[in-house]
């Protein structure tokens, strides 16, 4: 079915993203560097130590990509091997997960809701099961409470008072999703569960947190996306509101406090036409009237000035930007259609509600937290 070079080159993609998420794992666990930064050279030692982290996690990936693939070859859809891309920019002095993920990329053309719907969710469900074992694994077996001051000795030191950003130090602190959270409270010893701004030196409930954390991207339910698959197929009459209409949510959560009537005027005058030029080329492959769009902008960033003014410190997510970019002007909020409007089985949208639920407790309003 795939010719040698094609597993050649997908299995070429696969081995250097490992390698990269190898690499940043050591940075993200130990703090150390191929390139002696932070607090030492990353030694062979402290690779295989990494692999903790970077087998697990691009382990999740893998088994989702599958999921994906397996299930085009059984609806015969052409589609490509596993896409794997590497992206360590330990180079640059930068953080990184060491890989932008994997995609398959279908080839054939698909009319039908059915075999939409199966091969969209059968990638997050399947890496949500083995992101779940991870996780279980990683909960119940944490080690000893001192092993922290192995990763940051200066914490015996009773004067410390933590690192500040003029020392160089960024502090990144996790937030909590509802399944995290609850296996954290059920599985995990009190004593040795480390806060959420060291978790990143536990590989197997950082992996977990980061296979979630994709698992919700992947399910928003909104365009071609997994999630946005799974609408086309549970509401086949109005998934395009669906999905419009969470965007526009997920923008105006995501912008919430990037316009500030407090702001200095000289900033907010030049800040204000630019966010919204921002948001109308996010809505440009809505498939919506110009007038439609511009009024939902202007609508969506008044409100958001509005709560802004009477709640100076309200604040969303601004991280969540770019990929609202992203799906706004790349990928795209609408769904392909199919001939008919012939609705799924019953079996299918047991599994469909499933893969809501899934995104409902896997999805994290703040993630990534910066200090």
């Amino acid at each position: 079915m795939y010719s040698k070079k094609e597993y050649l080159r997908h299995g070429i993609l696969f081995i250097v993203t490992l390698i990269a998420t190898t690499l940043a794992g050591g940075e993200w666990l130990f703090g150390k560097s191929i390139l002696g930064k932070d607090d030492g050279f990353l030694t062979w030692e402290y690779f295989l130590k990494s692999l903790h982290f970077s087998i697990p996690f691009i382990g999740i990936l893998f088994i989702h990509e599958m999921g994906h693939l397996l299930t085009s070859i059984k609806h015969r859809v052409k589609s490509s091997l596993p896409y794997f891309i590497p992206a360590w920019l330990g180079f640059l002095g930068v953080p990184s997960l060491g890989t932008f993920g994997a995609i398959i990329r279908m080839k054939g053309f698909i009319n039908s809701r059915k075999k939409f719907f199966d091969i969209g969710v059968a990638g997050p469900i399947a890496g949500f099961v083995i992101a779940f074992a991870v996780l279980v694994y990683g909960f119940t077996h944490l080690p000893e409470a001192d092993y922290i001051y192995e990763i940051h000795p200066e914490y015996l030191d009773p004067d410390f008072e933590g690192h500040t950003a003029e020392e160089g130090y960024v502090t990144l602190e996790m937030g909590y999703n509802l399944l995290f959270y609850g296996m954290e409270k059920i599985l995990a010893d009190p004593e040795r569960m480390p806060n959420m701004s060291e978790i990143i030196h536990y590989p197997y409930i950082f992996a977990g947190y980061l296979a979630l954390f994709f698992t919700a991207l992947n399910l928003l339910p909104i365009g071609q996306l997994d999630g946005g698959h799974v609408i086309f197929g549970l509401f086949p009459r109005i998934h395009k509101n669906i999905s419009l209409a969470f965007y526009t949510a997920f923008l105006f959560y995501a912008g919430l406090g990037i316009i500030n009537p407090y702001h200095e005027f000289s900033s907010l005058i030049i800040a204000l036409p630019l966010y919204i030029g921002f948001l109308f080329i996010c809505f440009q492959k809505a498939g919506l009237p110009l007038q439609m769009r511009w009024a939902i902008v202007l609508v969506l960033a008044t409100v958001q000035y509005l709560l802004a003014f009477y709640f100076p410190t309200i604040e969303g997510y601004s991280g969540w930007l770019f990929f609202g970019f992203l799906m706004g002007r790349v990928m795209g909020i609408v769904h392909p259609e199919v001939s008919g409007l012939k609705e799924l089985d019953r079996k299918r949208k047991i599994i469909g509600w499933i893969a809501i639920l899934i995104f409902i407790l896997c999805f994290t309003p703040q993630p990534f937290m910066t200090g």
